[in-house]
C-alpha cells in the first residue's frame, strides 16, 4: 500500500498491527506533534524516518513529526562514554559511532550526546577536519542548540591548535549569555558545562590559574549538565590548587 499522505502515528501503528496480527512488546515511547504519546519499540533512524517494530517488520514514523523520546541508552553509549573518560579513544569512537550511525537525529539526551561527543573525540585524535565535519553534523540534526554547540566545537578545534585567541573568541558570547540565564533550558545546558570547561583551559594556558579554577568549578557546580565536561573540569580544578596554589574564587 502506497500511502501518499502522513497520518498519526497512532493510526500507522493499528493498521500494521491489524496487517502483522499483533503489535510487538513495547518499550519506548515517542511523542508527536499532536500531543499523543505512543508505546513502541524504537528500531533506529533511516533517512528521515524514525523505525518502529510493529509484529514481525517495522514502519517508519516522519523524523519531523517527532517532538521527544523515551527509550533507555543502548549499552554502546555507556561503553563510549567510559572508553573517552579513560582516554581510549579508538573505543569510544568506535562504540559511539555505532550508536550514531543507527539512532543520529532522535531527540533524546544520549543520541545528541553521542553524536557531539563524535567530534569531540576526533580533536583528540587530532582529526580535525572530521571534528568539524562531526560538530557541522550535530547543528544539522540538532537545531537551536546544535548552532552554539558548533561553536563550542570550534572553539575546542582552536584551543587543540593553541589558538586561543579565535577559541576565546567563540567562547566569550555564550559564557556571557550563560551567566545571564536564571534557568538553564536542558537542550543548553551541556553546551554551558563545555563552554566554561574549555574557557578554563584559555585561562591556564595563558597563566590565569585564579579566572581557570572559577570557570572549572562553574562547570562543576553551577552548569554541571554534562557528565564529561565535569569529570574533567574537576580534574583540573584539583591539579590547579595542587601546582598553582590557588584558592577556591
Amino acid at each position: 500500500m502506497n500511502l501518499r499522505r502522513w497520518f498519526p502515528l497512532q493510526q500507522l501503528l493499528f493498521a500494521a498491527a491489524l496487517f502483522c496480527g499483533f503489535v510487538a512488546f513495547a518499550q519506548d515511547t515517542i511523542t508527536t506533534r499532536d500531543g499523543k504519546t505512543t508505546q513502541t519499540k524504537i528500531l533506529g533512524v533511516t533517512g528521515s524516518s524514525v523505525q518502529v517494530q510493529v509484529g514481525g517488520g517495522s514502519i517508519g514514523v516522519p523524523l519531523a513529526s517527532v517532538v521527544s523520546v523515551t527509550m533507555a541508552a543502548p549499552s554502546d553509549f555507556a561503553a563510549g562514554v567510559t572508553a573517552y573518560e579513560g582516554k581510549d579513544y579508538p573505543k569510544a569512537l568506535a562504540s559511539l559511532k555505532n550508536v550514531t550511525d543507527k539512532y543520529k537525529g532522535l531527540p533524546v539526551d544520549w543520541a545528541q550526546q553521542s553524536t557531539v561527543m563524535l567530534g569531540d573525540i576526533y580533536v583528540a585524535m587530532n582529526r580535525f577536519a572530521d571534528a568539524e565535519a562531526a560538530y557541522r553534523d550535530y547543528q544539522k540534526y540538532y537545531p537551536g542548540a546544535g548552532s552554539t554547540q558548533a561553536d563550542v566545537g570550534m572553539a575546542r578545534i582552536a584551543i587543540s591548535k593553541k589558538d586561543y585567541a579565535t577559541a576565546k573568541q567563540k567562547l566569550e558570547p555564550i559564557l556571557a549569555q550563560a551567566l545571564k540565564e536564571k534557568a538553564v533550558a536542558k537542550n543548553i545546558g551541556p553546551v554551558y558545562s563545555n563552554a566554561f570547561y574549555l574557557s578554563g583551559q584559555i585561562k591556564e594556558a595563558g597563566g590565569d590559574y585564579t579566572g581557570a579554577l572559577e570557570d572549572y568549578l562553574r562547570t562543576v557546580t553551577l552548569f554541571y549538565h554534562d557528565r564529561v565536561a565535569v569529570n574533567a573540569a574537576q580534574e583540573r580544578a584539583d591539579a590547579v590548587r595542587k601546582e598553582h596554589g590557588v584558592a577556591v574564587p
